[in-house]
């Protein structure tokens, strides 16, 4: 069986390969962009099994689909909420929610080798997944972080979600900006957080930043079919909304 990975995190790539040595698949190779993938898939017998991102480096995965006619079975890696994610159950081979656990990870590999065997093909509707994915038709009632508990020094404090301007990563590190123009490292990724901040508060406007609706000042046309974005508080550095982000960003503010 031939698997590879397509990932843009680096360590996220490593940390899949060897869970799935682990359970006596050799995923040799890895990719991690869209055009890289596109390269790739152009030069070499498809595999298989991909195990999928969805957000890499330079765009949604979804464009290695608009280029390169793939026939592999598809086991995507993601953080979408969960009417997304039963949109793939429907269509591929299943889903894996990050960070990844052995047992799902197990169980979407006898899937996919049931299927496998069986010569049961697999087909995915990407544009299909894609509208789920982008605009879900509703969202389950759920109850989100209302704050957060940091340690100061020999203290804990809590800041609520309502004083929050954006959330950042940087130097491996996470941190909370709050509207009162302090940083404060917590212990949880981005990616993480997804499924935990209210959609309706928070956008992810590129890989690094999330950004509080009430936090917003001004957008100014940036280059490339970007956003810049100017917070009340913040302006360590500039908050850009990625060229692929642009047009859902432009429809959560409304």
């Amino acid at each position: 069986m031939k698997v590879i990975i397509i990932e843009d995190e680096k360590p996220s790539a490593r940390r899949l390969q060897r869970m799935l040595d682990k359970m006596g698949v050799q995923a040799e190779t890895m990719l991690h962009s869209v055009e890289e993938s596109v390269t790739w898939f152009q030069e070499n017998e498809h595999p298989d099994l991909i195990f999928l991102d969805i957000q890499l480096s330079d765009g949604l995965s979804f464009e290695i689909f608009d280029l390169v006619e793939v026939k592999s079975s598809i086991i995507f890696t993601t953080a979408y909420d969960e009417y997304a994610l039963q949109a793939f159950k429907l269509n591929s081979v299943d889903y894996l929610l990050k960070p990844i656990d052995a047992e799902e990870m197990e169980q979407a590999l006898n899937k996919f080798n049931s299927n496998h065997k069986s010569n049961q093909p697999i087909t995915l509707n990407f544009d299909d997944i894609k509208k789920l994915l982008i605009n879900p038709i509703e969202r389950e009632e759920k109850e989100y972080k209302k704050r957060f508990s940091i340690k100061v020094g020999q203290h804990l404090k809590l800041i609520s979600i309502e004083n929050i301007e954006c959330i950042y990563s940087e130097n491996k590190g996470t941190y909370l900006y709050t509207n009162d123009g302090r940083s404060y490292l917590i212990d949880i990724t981005l990616e993480q957080l997804e499924s935990e901040l209210n959609p309706d508060l928070f956008f992810r406007v590129n890989r690094t930043f999330y950004v509080h609706i009430n936090a917003i000042k001004d957008m100014i046309s940036y280059t490339n079919s970007r956003l810049q974005i100017k917070l009340h508080t913040y302006n360590e550095q500039e908050v850009i909304v990625a060229r692929e982000r642009v047009k859902d960003f432009k429809a959560w503010l409304e």
